[in-house]
């Protein structure tokens, strides 16, 4: 937040087109990787800046992107989070998601709940596309757009709101809130992910790939919804999408 209020204090290059990396994301993963060093000197570590950390044959792993929606931080757009995920030997326990503009804490346990400082997750009831709001992104190839468009159309005729807001995890903690009904995503990395799927499911969303299946941890294609909003666009998805 220092950087962020004061802009010349950023320093930021290009990894890829309008994929960008800060001097903030680098030194934020830093403390956050050697803080749980300290106290986990076993566990493995799984960064966005570093990449993979630790012995691949630790039981856990820690699922780290230290700053999701840079390009939002780098532009002052006040809309991104730190987001953090443990697993124990595959399967997601423990995660948090943190808007530090808002001051906002959202956390699950597995089995436990979730929760945005103390008041509990749950998704919404919503159950159709009309009136739902929906957070699209992710990485987009040139194959992607022509079927993304007919996607597109095809909602906007149904009267759905559309958002593309910049950072996946703290949408889809926004989903796990019942503050969207809808969050879908191309090409997400692990890191992306993560910390956000257990606060979905946690809040009783669903989550899957554009296929229908449950290859969207490996694919990086998501789709995440309320249950009844889940049924009617993971077809959708499938015949436009796939």
């Amino acid at each position: 937040m220092r950087a962020y209020d004061r802009p010349d204090l950023i320093k930021t290059e290009t990894k890829s087109i309008n994929d960008y990396v800060t001097n903030v994301d680098r030194e934020a993963e830093h403390i956050i990787v050697s803080t749980l060093q300290k106290t986990f000197p076993d566990h493995a570590f799984i960064t966005e800046e570093s990449g993979n950390l630790g012995s691949p044959d630790a039981e856990y792993q820690w699922i780290i992107d230290p700053l999701d929606g840079t390009l939002n931080f780098t532009r002052g757009i006040p809309h991104f989070s730190v987001a953090i995920a443990c697993q124990h030997k595959g399967r997601l326990v423990s995660s948090i998601v943190y808007d530090p503009v808002r001051q906002e804490e959202f956390t699950a346990s597995k089995g436990e709940g979730g929760y945005v400082n103390r008041t509990r997750l749950r998704v919404s009831s919503q159950t159709k596309i009309s009136e739902s709001v929906m957070s699209w992104g992710g990485r987009m190839t040139d194959e992607m757009i022509p079927k993304h468009t007919r996607l597109m159309q095809t909602l906007l005729e149904e009267k759905a709101i559309l958002r593309e807001t910049g950072s996946a995890c703290l949408d889809l903690a926004y989903l796990a809130a019942g503050r969207l009904d809808v969050v879908w995503m191309h090409r997400l990395k692990h890191w992306d992910m993560a910390a956000g799927l257990l606060l979905l499911t946690e809040a009783g969303g669903l989550a899957g790939d554009f296929s229908g299946g449950n290859d969207h941890i490996q694919s990086g294609n998501l789709l995440a919804a309320t249950p009844g909003c889940f049924r009617i666009l993971a077809p959708l998805l499938k015949k436009n999408l796939t």
